[in-house]
């Protein structure tokens, strides 16, 4: 089959899709809100798939269903919701053992296990991530929860003592901030989103979170875990337009942490509306340009391997992805041929389909966004170096690696988010360092190279513009118990298992001065079990 035949006929008839892989329509007007799962009679947000279908009248996007377009009066209930929940550090959640708030966390953990069919079909058919990333996905939060669990028993070990300076006691531990708004990204909803509330709810806040835009109904499946297994108000969900529903709760000025994972001029917009930006803590992953910088003793093969992988994984919709891949005009020409090869191998299909790596763009008008940007670049004299680059069919488009980019076109800076690969030849290292320098982003880059001199001398530079320097890999998230953060706008606050504790809560001490008075009460307190805070237990 040719390839214009291949892409005529990308798309199935509905018959002709596996029987496991069906879906059927959900019309969701269920929300969770102060630890009752509420039922919706106002108006819903039709969910239609990336994916089309072949039907007698040409193709259709596939109905997923609908779910609930709440007002600013269900917004402000939510958060009502979670301040009764929290009051004022008084609640029952806030105040409860660090054990008592794990075994509510496990309990979700075992409760959700039970869903992974449901979430990982609805992840394919809402966002068109290919079936073995979708559990990947899933299987990944799952472990994140448990590895969260592990971390926090960790920590409450090592606060599980009292330390005695200059004549005071004290004891240091963790306390909450209050009530959290989380928001994830579409391109991992599920994972993303709980990277922010599951820290955020262990370490005692209440939260609101509201779903993406894309990537919604998947969370229909869990609604009832949250509701079981977590206090009255301790989980709120938001569902809705995110310009009817944030300004309301974000400017009555009770948000006091935002964790945010989206663009910059949102995260900018919502934060403007708060009225105590003092109080407002702000956990944020934003955007970013991460480059490749392909020296000329790079290692061909293991570079065109982490660079496939590093630029269009999931079609390069991952803030972690290379957008930019800067190479040393020596080898230009030797590592664009053996790249744009590894390209054309790549598999196009429905994300059902075994070994599909090219699926759907979940977002509406994204291939003429990325169409746009390359016609821009080839009209300042890029060109698509790679057989069938850029051909599109609906939401599906081939990748496409334009070269030579230079700073004049929009590709240089812009990130794309999508499956265009901007290649920049260089002749001297300086080239790429100024780009890093004078980026406005500053999440990660690449090296791929053998010599170690000049690797060593790219290393000083470079980790003071961005937070991880990957050698001879592509840029990437994992593992989880690495720091997971950006410089300049890329970031605020630090998200890795251990480190989002912290963020999530701030230390605390109960001290008293080193007299036998004190002493015995101290003593009584621990001994008794008279505060869930001071004590010296110590959790297995």
């Amino acid at each position: 089959m040719s390839f214009e035949e291949q892409m005529n006929n990308i798309y199935p008839k509905e018959n002709s899709i596996p029987a496991e892989y069906r879906i059927k329509e959900i019309f969701q007007k269920e929300y969770l809100m102060d630890g009752e799962i509420r039922t919706w009679n106002g108006p819903q947000q039709e969910v239609l798939s990336p994916i089309y279908l072949q039907g007698d009248k040409g193709l259709y996007p596939k109905k997923l269903g609908s779910y609930p377009l709440l007002t600013g009066k269900e917004a402000m209930e939510a958060l009502d919701s979670a301040q009764k929940a929290y009051n004022n550090g008084c609640g029952e959640w806030p105040t409860m053992t660090v054990e008592k708030r794990i075994k509510c966390i496990e309990s979700f953990a075992y409760k959700i296990k039970e869903k992974r069919t449901e979430v990982v079909n609805l992840l394919m058919w809402e966002i068109c991530k290919n079936y073995a990333d979708s559990c990947k996905e899933f299987d990944r939060t799952l472990e994140y929860i448990l590895d969260t669990v592990n971390a926090l028993k960790e920590l409450d070990r090592a606060s599980s003592r009292f330390i005695i300076e200059q004549g005071i006691i004290g004891q240091i531990r963790r306390a909450p901030l209050g009530v959290v708004l989380c928001m994830g990204p579409f391109n991992y909803p599920l994972n993303e989103t709980f990277t922010t509330l599951i820290p955020a709810l262990i370490m005692g806040n209440t939260t609101i979170f509201k779903p993406a835009k894309f990537g919604t109904l998947l969370f229909q499946p869990l609604l009832q875990a949250f509701r079981e297994s977590f206090p009255k108000g301790v989980v709120n969900t938001l569902y809705g337009e995110g310009k009817v529903v944030i300004p309301p709760i974000m400017s009555s000025g009770h948000i006091d942490v935002f964790a945010f994972i989206g663009s910059a001029s949102v995260a900018n917009t919502l934060e403007k509306q708060h009225p105590k930006p003092n109080r407002l803590r702000r956990v944020l992953g934003l955007g970013a340009k991460n480059p490749g910088i392909i020296l000329d003793d790079a290692d061909i093969d293991l570079t065109v391997k982490e660079c496939l992988l590093g630029t269009l994984s999931y079609n390069g919709q991952r803030c972690t992805a290379l957008k930019i891949l800067f190479v040393q005009k020596k080898i230009a020409d030797q590592f664009l041929e053996k790249y744009c090869a590894a390209v054309s191998k790549l598999k196009m299909g429905m994300p059902w389909e075994s070994g599909v790596d090219i699926t759907p763009l979940p977002e509406s008008h994204k291939t003429d966004h990325m169409l746009e940007l390359i016609q821009e670049a080839i009209a300042k004299g890029a060109k698509i170096i790679n057989p069938n680059g850029s051909r599109s069919n609906k939401t599906i488009m081939f990748p496409a690696v334009v070269y030579p980019v230079t700073e004049k076109m929009k590709l240089y800076t812009v990130e794309q988010f999508g499956p265009v690969v901007p290649v920049v030849p260089f002749e001297s290292i300086e080239t790429p360092i100024q780009y890093i320098i004078h980026s406005n982003v500053g999440q990660q880059a690449s090296i791929f190279g053998k010599n170690p001199d000049m690797i060593g001398k790219l290393i000083d530079p470079l980790v003071n513009q961005v937070c991880r320097l990957n050698i001879n890999s592509q840029c990437q998230r994992g593992p989880d118990s690495f720091p997971f953060t950006g410089k300049k706008d890329s970031a605020e606050g630090t998200l890795s298992i251990s480190d989002a504790l912290r963020v999530f809560s701030i230390r605390t001490i109960v001290a008293a001065k080193a007299e036998e008075a004190n002493k015995e009460i101290l003593t009584n307190i621990t001994r008794g079990r008279k505060s869930n805070f001071l004590n010296t237990d110590y959790i297995l």
